[in-house]
Formats: C-alpha cells, structure tokens, sequence
C-alpha cells in the first residue's frame, strides 16, 4: 500500500506550467492591489498565498480569463483579510504606519499610476471602509472602469460609482498628487546635513508650523506612543533620537513608496525609514518607522 506524501503532491502542482505561468504573469498587480488594500507587504503577501491555492485547487478549463479571475479572488481575499487587520490595529502600540517597500523599479507593485502608494494616502485611506479601499484602489490605481470594478467586488455598477464618490470625499481634496521626488531629496538631504552638523535647527525652516512626525515602534522598539507636533518639539525630538540612537549610524537614500526615504542602518541592518510629506513646499509630516517587524522590505540585498 501506497502511503499520501502532501509536500510530493504540492511540488507536482506547481509542475503545472500553464497555471504558474498564468498566476506569474498578473503577480506584480496583485501584489498591488493586495498592499495597497492591507498597506502590508507580509499581509498582501499571505493574500497571494492564499490567491495561489485558490488557483490550484480551481477547475481552470472553466475560467475562460484566468487574469480576471485572480484579481477577482485577490481583491476579495484582501477586503477579508482588511477587515481582521483593522481589528488588529485597534489594540496597535501607539501610531501606526505602512510597512515601506522598496519602488526603486516598482518590481513587485505592479503600478500604473503612483496613486494610493505614497504613505500619507495609505493613512488616509485607513478612513474607509475595506470595500471602499478596494474600491479606490481598483479604480484609482489601476484605472479599473467601473464596470470592471463592479465586477471584481460583485456589485452593481452604479454601486461601486457610489462608492468611489464616496471613497474620495473621505479621503478629501489632499489626495495622492504626483510625487516631486526632487523636492523630497533635497529635504531630506538638508535633514541629513543638519543632524551631521549637530544643529537640526537649521532645518527648522522646511518645516510645516503645524509639522506633525508620527512614529512607529509599535510596542517592539522604544519610541514615542504619541506623534510629535510643532516645529520646536519636533526639531527636539530629531536632535535627541540623532544624539542618542542614530549618531553612529550609516544614512542611505532609497525610494519607498513612490518617493525618496532616508534608511538609517547600521551593519546593514536598517534602524529605521524616515520619509516626507510635503504640502505647499513644507514638510507637514515625518513618518518614522521603527518597527523591525515591518523594515525587512527595505534591507540590503544579501
């Protein structure tokens, strides 16, 4: 008698060619519509996971589009998996963040457009409901007509219309606009040179008055539980995290979400990702994300 070996039966599935390269094929955009939804790229990734078995265990000689189907199944494995993420975040440790990926070729986001990437709109978009995101990112991001989005999330289309009106007068007028990355290396560049310098007052006059910088430690690292508001709390808040935990540190500039970051590492190992929001040529947010869990994105390459 022949004993069942479950690990010989997965390998033999993924020897299915035609089905691996079909899920190959759209997987940058589904990671882009799943981390876009989650704003986590170890959550999107479990939805891909979950995608692919879905795939495999689908009688494919019934699905005449197997792109549509996909992003049918990714979207939907998202909304659920939106739905229990934001219980999780109610219990968070202080402020939460996105956890950062790397855009330096926008390898893995599969992105048209930069729309619903920028860290301050995936904030933003924490106001919606996981339908409404879906809706928004379907469409936004990815220029879905609506009655593709309809589609997608099994409704209506004069439904998903509603939704996405609702969607951006949630989101209000400061929506994603084009990223002037030069603007934000500049910025970030005077931020750096002011630290080295031991006078982070000089870059006191980028500053938004309300400036506001949100970190993320989320209970694994010391940090701030509440965000830092106002030019001199904040322009302190830098100067004794620089003195204290960064001043040894190597600073590198990478893109992360569509815009340049600064990684602050040390050995290789990043510390943190400090990136912009920039309103009307004045920072008006720092995010600073600290929480381990959530900086493997942006490590060097091995």
């Amino acid at each position: 008698m022949t004993t069942r070996d479950p690990a010989a039966e997965r390998l033999g599935a993924l020897d299915d060619g035609a089905a691996l390269d079909a899920f190959m094929a759209v997987r940058p955009r589904l990671f882009g519509i799943a981390y876009r939804v989650l704003g986590s790229a170890a959550e999107a990734e479990d939805v891909l996971q979950d995608a692919w078995i879905r795939w495999q265990g689908t009688d494919r000689a019934q699905v005449r589009n197997p792109a549509a189907f996909l992003t049918t199944v990714t979207t939907r494995l998202a909304i659920n998996a939106s739905t229990s993420a934001r219980a999780r975040k109610e219990s968070y440790v202080g402020p939460w963040l996105p956890e950062p990926v790397d855009t330096s070729d926008d390898p893995s986001l599969g992105a048209e457009r930069a729309e619903a990437l920028e860290t301050a709109t995936l904030l933003l978009m924490e106001r919606l409901t996981p339908l409404e995101r879906a809706v928004y990112v379907l469409r936004e991001a990815f220029g879905y007509p609506y009655r593709k989005v309809a589609d997608v999330l099994d409704l209506g289309e004069a439904n998903a219309r509603q939704l996405a009106r609702r969607a951006k007068v949630r989101l209000g007028t400061r929506r994603t606009a084009q990223v002037d990355k030069s603007q934000h290396r500049r910025l970030l560049e005077e931020f750096v040179a002011a630290a080295h310098q031991g006078d982070l007052s000089q870059f006191e006059r980028y500053l938004a008055d309300d400036v506001v910088v949100r970190p993320d430690g989320g209970g694994r690292v010391h940090a701030s539980r509440m965000e830092i508001v106002g030019v001199e709390r904040v322009s302190l808040f830098f100067d004794n995290v620089w003195r204290k935990y960064w001043n040894n540190a190597d600073v590198r500039l990478v893109e992360a979400n569509g815009a340049p970051a600064l990684v602050v590492e040390t050995d290789g190992a990043p510390l943190a990702v400090v990136s912009l929001d920039v309103v009307d040529g004045r920072v008006a947010h720092v995010y600073v994300q600290v929480n381990p869990d959530k900086l493997g994105g942006l490590a060097r390459p091995a």
